[in-house]
């Protein structure tokens, strides 16, 4: 074939329309939270934690310990329940470190680095998807709450507002773990990380007894505690009562994690090999 004619074949295998827009940062973060998702439809185990626990913590507590520490089990619940939607999603937020770093041990992120996309995507998408876990959670806590009587003071719509609170403090949470998930070298070092990390903070805080009760010592740790000021909010949305203070100090621990970790796990995800 001259020259000709191989010009004329290449022209007619090369299409014509113009290159389509580069996908913006929205649309890559929600393919990637799409992933997440669809993950959880090829492997259901992961989902055992998000629908177990969160029933097996909330009737455990309510029955075992709700006549000692309140007299009954019903007045107890109404101090717990909140307290156990901290936890539920405190719990759940360390698996997005953990799925990171399978992925990243499956050479997964480094095709992703390869293409024409934003480069947080694969990480921020992920944390989107994990939203779902939370609000997934959370919804099964009450559920099960209102089945053994709790009831909330602001109804539905202090719910909704419990559950929105809870994914941004969810998602700021989740910054630390996708930094340990770039950080340590397999999930098993990621999962028994986060535990050592997740275990003091959850017990000494306000979720399970009323920190009038503690020593001395324990008081102050607990009040510098940030669970215990999520805890402190989500009673005061769900029971009434939430004041700017208390929103406040809420609010601080996700934005600062989200600001300190946030660009840590970027430039730590840039540099992977």
């Amino acid at each position: 074939m001259n020259q000709e004619g191989t010009s004329t074949t290449l022209h007619s295998a090369i299409s014509r329309r113009a290159r389509p827009p580069r996908a913006s940062m929205l649309t890559c973060a929600t393919a990637f939270g799409w992933r997440a998702l669809l993950k959880i439809k090829y492997v259901p185990e992961q989902m055992f934690d998000v629908l177990v626990t969160p029933i097996m913590f909330t009737v455990m507590f309510t029955y075992l310990f709700g006549g000692a520490l309140a007299g009954s089990t019903s007045d107890y619940l109404q101090f717990l329940l909140p307290g156990i939607l901290a936890q539920t999603m405190i719990f759940t937020s360390l698996y997005t470190g953990v799925t990171l770093n399978t992925d990243i041990g499956k050479g997964v992120y480094d095709r992703f680095k390869s293409m024409p996309i934003w480069r947080p995507s694969p990480i921020v998408g992920a944390m989107l998807g994990d939203v779902l876990r939370y609000t997934i959670a959370s919804t099964i806590v009450v559920l099960v709450g209102l089945l053994l009587g709790y009831r909330p003071e602001t109804g539905i719509v202090g719910v909704i507002l419990a559950f929105v609170l809870l994914n941004i403090f969810g998602f700021g949470l989740s910054w630390v773990f996708t930094t340990l998930g770039l950080i340590l070298r397999t999930p098993g070092a990621v999962m028994t990380v986060s535990w050592i990390f997740l275990m003091p903070i959850t017990f000494a805080s306000n979720i399970y007894v009323d920190p009038a009760t503690m020593p001395s010592v324990l008081q102050t740790i607990v009040a510098f505690n940030p669970v215990t000021h999520l805890v402190t909010a989500l009673r005061g949305i769900m029971d009434g009562g939430l004041t700017p203070g208390q929103l406040a100090l809420c609010l601080v621990t996700p934005i600062t994690l989200t600001v300190i970790f946030g660009p840590l796990t970027m430039l730590l995800y840039r540099r992977k090999r």
